[in-house]
């Protein structure tokens, strides 16, 4: 079957649920190393804002690029709301990748983190 064919057939609301995973459940996986952060945002969005964690390949360079990412660990793919991640997760799936994106995005989890709560995140890069 082809890969678009079952990227179309898993289109339904009960698969969709596995393609995304919420900023309280990426923590303690990334933090235990069971996950990697994949901020897909384009070189002019990082220039504005960093992340000092997780890998950073833009969404349009993925494809010269997959020999980065590592295929024994889940990608947890980010944008800064969720729209491009879940079209980069679609893509990393269809190259064999185990990949969900960031519900809530880069913002989301910044949100969440700020204050004190960001001592809850390992930083391990």
């Amino acid at each position: 079957m082809d890969t678009l064919d079952t990227l179309a057939r898993n289109t339904v609301p009960t698969a969709m649920g596995q393609a995304r995973i919420g900023i309280d459940d990426f923590i303690t996986p990334y933090n235990e190393g069971r996950c990697e952060l994949l901020d897909i945002r384009v070189p002019e969005e990082t220039a504005v804002w960093q992340l000092n964690f997780g890998l950073r390949i833009p969404a349009n360079e993925l494809p010269d690029r997959l020999d980065e990412l590592p295929r024994d660990t889940l990608l947890v793919v980010a944008c800064p709301m969720s729209d491009r991640s879940n079209m980069a997760r679609s893509y990393l799936t269809a190259k064999g990748f185990q990949a969900k994106y960031l519900a809530g995005g880069l913002l989301g989890l910044v949100d969440r983190l700020k204050g004190g709560a960001a001592k809850h995140l390992a930083i391990r890069r």
